[in-house]
């Protein structure tokens, strides 16, 4: 008997919300003279709402839906500004105080080959960052000089970060983004890739006919994403919406040591210049890390998953051992060694979600959005890059 399947949800699942007349109104002043703000950027991150503050310091975003949002204030000889925001059913109101910035000189790294080096790390940064698609090769950076690299080579990793926007212009989804890259980081070994910053989306001008291709474009990115899942999982349309969850058991590959071990033979053997030593340990890299997976046959409905928080509008996901998703409308014919799959399924979209706190949760609101207990992505969802990134506000069109 599976008693986890026994946690019964008492409580009402809320219909998928639709654009509301919310509003963000404010205030921003000097901490220091108390005096007004003009000028300063303020955006939610990761949205499309975005504005600047007037001459006496007042700004108004409108039209917001509900959801938990970062309120983000950026201007210039000031620290940038973040505050959580859970918009509801009211309006929100708000005082912020900026504080002066202290300027700090980044080290200088005199090197005569710094200028070969940040070639290739950007190279190398734009296939990871913005992804690899048919969106990814209409995607542009417009100020990579912003950047700033440093590569590991013990660790086989890249680290990038900027001090001010990479302003990014995505042609296949109709997107100015400006991106405040706090930290982003590519394992070279295990392929993971993580970024974090702040965000904004602004749409680019196009004639009608554009419009509509971008439309079609954003659409096919929004469905089956992580943010469709999460929305068609609180609103109870799995199943509707061509989702399909199941039980993953794994059991580790004992001839592959950990990716730190990995590491440290590869570099160690490249160091004193053994290639077939390092080449050798570049194949175990490449083994699966799994010897044997157990797929559950029944499905999981949204019940046994979902939890309701004491905060409004704010969900919780939590689930043993691993989940594995399905999105039934797409197909994906990528081969991941990773990624079990029976031999009788269809090439559905696969995608693994493992959760990292304990006990295991991930926290997401009602714009399909994980804020809290970021989730690892194996599968589809881990091919996801900027090309294919959407605004949390992104409502797409009602035919799949």
């Amino acid at each position: 008997m599976r008693v986890f399947r026994l946690i019964v949800l008492c409580f009402i699942l809320p219909v998928f919300a639709k654009a509301q007349n919310v509003s963000i109104t404010g205030k921003v002043i000097s901490k220091e003279t108390k005096s007004p703000i003009h000028s300063a950027s303020v955006f939610l991150s990761n949205s499309s709402f975005g504005t600047s503050t007037a001459i006496d310091g007042t700004f108004s975003l409108n039209k917001i839906r509900p959801g938990q949002y970062t309120l983000v204030i950026t201007t210039v000889g000031y620290s940038d500004y973040t505050q959580k925001i859970q918009v509801g059913d009211d309006d929100v109101k708000v005082l912020v105080e900026l504080e002066p910035k202290t300027i700090q000189l980044r080290e200088v790294v005199i090197s005569t080959t710094a200028k070969a080096d940040w070639k290739r790390n950007f190279e190398q940064f734009k296939k990871d960052f913005l992804g690899v698609d048919e969106n990814a090769k209409k995607c542009e950076i417009l100020n990579p000089q912003v950047l700033y690299f440093t590569y590991h080579k013990k660790l086989l990793t890249l680290e990038a970060e900027s001090d001010n926007f990479l302003v990014i212009e995505n042609r296949g989804l109709g997107y100015r983004v400006k991106f405040l890259l706090k930290n982003f980081k590519s394992d070279n070994i295990s392929g993971i890739i993580t970024y974090g910053g702040e965000r904004l989306f602004e749409d680019l001008p196009g004639s009608a006919s554009q419009k509509k291709i971008w439309q079609r474009n954003r659409d096919m990115a929004y469905y089956g994403s992580p943010m469709d899942f999460y929305r068609s999982l609180y609103t109870d349309k799995l199943t509707e919406n061509g989702f399909e969850m199941r039980r993953l058991t794994r059991y580790p590959n004992p001839a592959r040591p950990s990716d730190e071990i990995i590491h440290q033979k590869i570099n160690r053997y490249k160091t004193i210049g053994r290639g077939d030593s390092a080449n050798y340990w570049v194949d175990i890299a490449n083994l699966s890390k799994y010897t044997m997976d157990h797929l559950t046959q029944t499905p999981w409905y949204s019940f046994e998953l979902l939890r309701k928080t004491q905060q409004p509008g704010i969900f919780a996901i939590t689930f043993p051992n691993y989940l594995y998703v399905m999105y039934t409308k797409k197909r994906d014919e990528t081969n991941y060694k990773d990624i079990y799959r029976p031999l009788d399924m269809p090439n559905y979209e696969i995608s693994v979600v493992t959760l990292y706190n304990n006990p295991p949760y991930a926290l997401f609101d009602k714009n399909g959005i994980v804020i809290d207990g970021e989730p690892l992505y194996e599968g589809t969802w881990s091919k996801s890059r900027m090309s294919e990134l959407l605004p949390v506000d992104y409502v797409p069109s009602e035919k799949r």
